[in-house]
């Protein structure tokens, strides 16, 4: 099991460096299902946040082997099988993509998840610099994995193709 952090803005290791990150949801993470293209339920993502940041535990299964690029997306639906309504990247800062990008990165950019010879992905990455009040606005957000990986450069999805899973994060209620 890793933890897979990204920092945003690089200010915030220090913050990051200074709170434990849990590798398990705590017992009072928001879930939300994750949803295939098909339309179905293919695993869960439960979310917490910490102090500077926003984790997320990511357990997916019948999902193709690799490394997969993930964002948080501006807009809370999932409408299979493409999930274009989740809108492009969380970006209120209005940058480029990519943590390699001299002009990036979006707010939305997480680092890559690996889906297992099985077909599961089980994964925590920790969004910082964000908090669940911002994701959980007026219109919600939605975490999105794609076909395939981040190249972390590329505006304005890092070349990581189709969107294939996606988890709405409802507005706060």
């Amino acid at each position: 099991m890793t933890i897979r952090q990204f920092v945003f803005p690089a200010a915030a290791a220090s913050l990051l460096a200074a709170c434990a990150t849990p590798m398990d949801a705590p017992s009072n993470a928001m879930a939300v299902p994750l949803i295939g293209a098909s339309g179905q339920s293919v695993g869960t993502v439960r979310m917490w946040e910490t102090p500077g940041a926003v984790s997320f535990r990511i357990e997916g299964n019948g999902m193709s082997v690799g490394r997969h690029g993930l964002h948080v997306h501006a807009v809370g639906r999932c409408d299979a099988p493409a999930f274009t309504t989740a809108g492009g990247h969380w970006n209120p800062a209005m940058r480029k993509h990519g943590t390699m990008n001299p002009a990036g990165p979006h707010a939305g950019d997480l680092p890559n998840v690996p889906v297992a010879a099985n077909g599961t992905l089980r994964e925590t990455v920790v969004l910082t610099g964000a908090t669940l009040a911002q994701l959980r606005d007026a219109d919600g957000s939605a975490l999105v994995i794609h076909a395939g990986e981040d190249d972390n450069m590329t505006d304005p999805s890092g070349n990581s193709g189709d969107r294939v899973a996606c988890a709405v994060l409802s507005p706060a209620g």
